[in-house]
């Protein structure tokens, strides 16, 4: 898909901002009753001064709003964003209903994929084979002073705050997302997150999302699914599909639950696979369950082994995107901050796919955080960035080695003047 340069070119945020659909804020602010709002502080202006915050990594209010203060000639470009006032944005942050945000996030992530077909990344860990789509199911715990925010019911040490997500491996971006306090568990979320799979596709679980009622209506829905076995769990094998160890794979039964309550959640069968697993440079044994008995065992382990790329997710949205030093400790707050983060995520990446952006995503963040408010043609910047050549060389010409007066004749129509 080509690009061409825009004939007036605003600042760098207003190329980013401008990837969003002039109509689809003002359609969200309709339907989420926002029509009272104050017009010097419109939900675009919200939207604008959120991906500001985070593209800059701005640590406080003050930090926000005096920039943007600075900048309202070029922000004004940006649709006729506004700069807020302190208590403004304080006020929009703790009150305006955060769901604005999170489904503007959706919307765009829709928008970007129906605009781009191929948007995405494919993950390298990923088995090569599988043609149908494969989503890794996990969560991180976000680093929120517990102690000063009434909603985050978890130890400070573990943090107020939790995204489960459901990441879409073939692409690479998420499939969906749970932002909430972090008292809830794995489990009590599997379902939700895995809402929206489809017949046929695969679902990656760790085991803290082991649920075997959960399990057993994936298995109904024709959806396949692997996670880790936990230790404790009671089994009886009914058949043994490899004699002995064979390589890396120990063992490959045909198993079902003991336990009463087990049972009845799960009455079907269960494949469990014990395998040798190279884990930071050592092997390790692991147990996994599945309900797909065709596989090969060792097919099995990898497609645990690939939700492990969910983590690489997980770190460029930690390294990058400020979502530690938040403006503002109530939950809805919160919400504004992180759906405004996952929002300026999918933007970049978008970015970079539709320039060729051969470097890391960090380095992507960094150089656009650089040039902010500057008017260059962000997709030919990205476009050939770091491409210049080695360094230069110096070029002589063959008279230059002989002394003043000594040069050989030149003959013919070539000489030097």
């Amino acid at each position: 898909m080509k690009f061409k340069p825009a004939k007036v070119i605003g600042s760098v945020l207003g190329q980013l901002c401008k990837l969003i659909p002039g109509h689809l804020v003002a359609n969200l602010c309709a339907q989420h009753h926002h029509g009272s709002q104050p017009r010097t502080f419109s939900s675009w202006s919200h939207v604008v001064s959120l991906l500001y915050a985070q593209l800059t990594h701005s640590i406080s209010l003050n930090d926000v709003c005096d920039s943007l203060r600075h900048h309202a000639g070029a922000l004004a470009a940006i649709r006729g964003a506004t700069p807020p006032a302190r208590n403004t944005l304080s006020h929009a942050n703790k009150n305006r209903d955060s769901d604005l945000m999170e489904t503007l996030f959706w919307k765009m992530l829709d928008h970007l994929q129906h605009r781009h077909p191929g948007f995405g990344l494919r993950y390298e860990g990923l088995p090569r084979r599988f043609r149908r789509a494969i989503y890794a199911i996990d969560s991180s715990t976000i680093a929120l002073v517990a102690n000063c925010m009434s909603w985050g019911q978890a130890p400070a040490a573990q943090g107020g705050g939790q995204a489960p997500f459901a990441s879409h491996l073939q692409t690479f971006l998420p499939a969906f997302a749970i932002i909430e306090e972090a008292s809830h568990h794995d489990d009590s979320r599997s379902r939700a997150l895995c809402a929206s799979l489809k017949d046929g596709e695969i679902a990656l679980f760790d085991k803290a999302y082991i649920n075997f009622a959960h399990l057993w209506e994936l298995t109904g829905r024709g959806i396949f699914w692997v996670t880790r076995a936990k230790d404790n769990m009671s089994y009886r094998v009914t058949r043994k599909l490899q004699a002995r160890p064979q390589g890396k794979v120990l063992r490959d039964d045909l198993i079902v639950l003991k336990g009463a309550r087990s049972l009845s959640q799960h009455p079907g069968p269960l494949r469990r696979v014990e395998m040798l697993v190279e884990l930071d440079g050592k092997e390790v044994r692991m147990a996994f369950i599945t309900n797909q008995t065709e596989w090969a065992a060792s097919t099995v382990g990898e497609l645990y082994q690939s939700r492990w790329g969910i983590e690489v997710f997980f770190k460029q949205i930690k390294q990058t995107l400020c979502i530690c030093d938040f403006l503002g400790h109530s939950k809805n707050a919160i919400r504004w901050q992180l759906w405004a983060a996952l929002l300026l995520y999918v933007l970049l990446r978008f970015l970079a796919q539709v320039s060729g952006w051969p470097h890391s995503f960090t380095r992507l963040f960094t150089m656009i955080r650089g040039v902010t408010w500057s008017r260059v043609d962000l997709l030919r910047l990205l476009a050939f960035y770091g491409t210049a050549g080695g360094p230069w060389k110096m070029r002589a010409s063959p008279q230059s080695v002989y002394l003043p007066g000594l040069e050989p004749p030149v003959y013919g129509t070539a000489g030097v003047a």
